[in-house]
């Protein structure tokens, strides 16, 4: 597991954080965006992620430097803080919400090829789902081949993937004009936007789902060659993609107007480069997207195999899930992640599911993850554990903390009641996995504690169930 074959640079953690977070979500942002906010809103809404999000890297880096003993952090974090049943919920939301994503990546790169070949239309049907399908299980078995040489790829398509992104920020800032920009800026011509709470209510999980990846180091420090270079990968990555977020979205707002925005068909960055110059700008990104997209997808099936495989070897998942091939990659793990989404690349096929709704769950998935990790920096700071002689550090990384926190709370409202519901239902199954992971340990299921969460959650999942079936709740 650990071998020095296996150990992780700087460029390839930073290459993870960065190909990680471009995936998807940077191609469809214009429309993505228009749809609920109009300029203002957007503008307060990525000062906020700026702030709570870069609150949440230096949240990581922190944890990585002051725990080093706990490795794939994400989960880690809330187990170390809160308890095993918080620390399987966690790895869990976090495993969900990885592969949902793979399942929504998968929508999209055949959606953008619907562009040019009608019959995959927006990515969901039958023969797109079934090209996806093999894909899928082409990355399945690319993986399997070992997480160096995956890691090695996704250097390069991370690279390649930029490249379309700085040509698009040049040729729009040279497009961008200032009476297309300021010609609504709060939306008083879209009544069904609400006011400007209720807009940067409605964009905010698309601005975690760009940013899930963050905590890739993290996830990743068993395996860095150093483990100061984890809290570096993640403050850089994330510094990178935000600057590439905000210019695209901004631009692309001085470039049509939010109507045309939003009313375009995803990859709709597509759309607003071919605006500009003609058929190539589309054509370009649809290139770009497509590099993108499988350097995702290679990402993110590294991450899911790697976060149960993580959980398994410290007991909170069951040990099967701990067992790796002649490559040293957790096959197990890799064999049940890739089985989930094509459960429901089949279920997407049927309920015809877009890449939004796809999204917007995986977002709100992560969102108990990233609340475990903040809350575990409060009580680091609060308590002074490793702080000793550091008062002044203690402050500055408890105030961090708390803002961390405190956004974490915000995206749970702001994502509102139907995705809280959505995911208690995900979140409940999994305690099939814990109670096998417990019995082999021959322990108590629950504290006392762990009853009262786990009842909550299933609540909610009932009350999810009752929606969906009632009609009342859709995916």
């Amino acid at each position: 597991m650990s071998e020095p074959g296996q150990k992780l640079r700087l460029g390839a953690l930073i290459a993870l954080v960065v190909g990680s977070m471009i995936g998807g979500g940077i191609f469809s942002l214009p429309q993505n965006m228009a749809a609920r906010a109009d300029v203002g809103a957007v503008l307060i809404g990525w000062a906020i992620t700026a702030v709570g999000m870069l609150a949440l890297a230096f949240v990581f880096q922190t944890l990585a430097n002051r725990k080093p003993e706990l490795d794939s952090g994400v989960y880690a974090y809330a187990k170390a803080g809160f308890g095993d049943y918080m620390g399987f919920s966690s790895a869990w939301g976090y495993w969900i919400s990885a592969w949902l994503g793979n399942v929504g990546y998968f929508v999209l790169l055949f959606s953008t090829l619907g562009f040019y070949f009608p019959v995959f239309g927006e990515g969901n049907t039958p023969i797109a789902i079934g090209c996806a399908s093999l894909l899928l299980w082409a990355v399945h078995f690319l993986v399997l081949r070992g997480i160096k040489e995956a890691a090695f790829i996704n250097q390069v398509t991370t690279v390649a993937k930029v490249v379309p992104l700085l040509i698009f920020i040049v040729i729009a800032a040279f497009a961008f004009r200032a009476d297309i920009f300021t010609r609504d800026i709060w939306g008083l011509s879209n009544p069904q936007f609400g006011n400007v709470l209720d807009q940067v209510r409605n964009m905010m999980l698309v601005t975690v789902f760009v940013f899930i990846g963050i905590e890739g180091a993290s996830v990743y420090s068993g395996r860095a060659q150093r483990r100061s270079d984890v809290g570096k990968a993640t403050v850089i990555g994330f510094l990178g993609v935000l600057a590439l977020l905000v210019l695209v979205n901004v631009l692309s707002l001085g470039v049509m107007t939010q109507p045309e925005l939003a009313g375009l068909q995803n990859p709709s960055l597509a759309s607003v480069l071919e605006h500009i110059v003609g058929p190539w700008g589309a054509l370009l990104i649809s290139i770009g997207l497509a590099i993108s997209l499988l350097g995702a997808l290679l990402s993110w099936a590294l991450l899911c195999a790697e976060i149960l495989f993580a959980t398994a070897r410290d007991k909170t998942m069951p040990r099967f899930l701990a067992k790796e091939n002649a490559n040293h990659v957790p096959a197990n793990a890799l064999w049940l992640t890739n089985c989930m989404i094509q459960g429901f690349l089949l279920i997407t096929l049927f309920s015809a599911g877009t890449y939004t709704s796809l999204i917007y769950l995986a977002s709100s998935m992560i969102l108990v993850p990233y609340l475990w990790s903040a809350a575990y920096a409060v009580l680091l700071a609060v308590r002074a554990d490793t702080y000793a002689g550091q008062a002044a550090l203690r402050r500055k990384d408890l105030l961090v903390a708390l803002v961390a926190l405190l956004y974490a709370v915000w995206l749970l409202y702001a994502g509102g009641l139907k995705y809280l519901l959505l995911s208690a239902l995900l979140y409940a199954p999994g305690v099939i996995l814990f109670a096998r992971a417990k019995h082999e340990q021959g322990q108590t299921l629950f504290t006392t504690w762990e009853k009262l969460i786990f009842a909550a959650v299933l609540a909610g999942a009932a009350l999810a169930a009752y929606a969906l079936y009632s009609g009342l709740l859709s995916l």
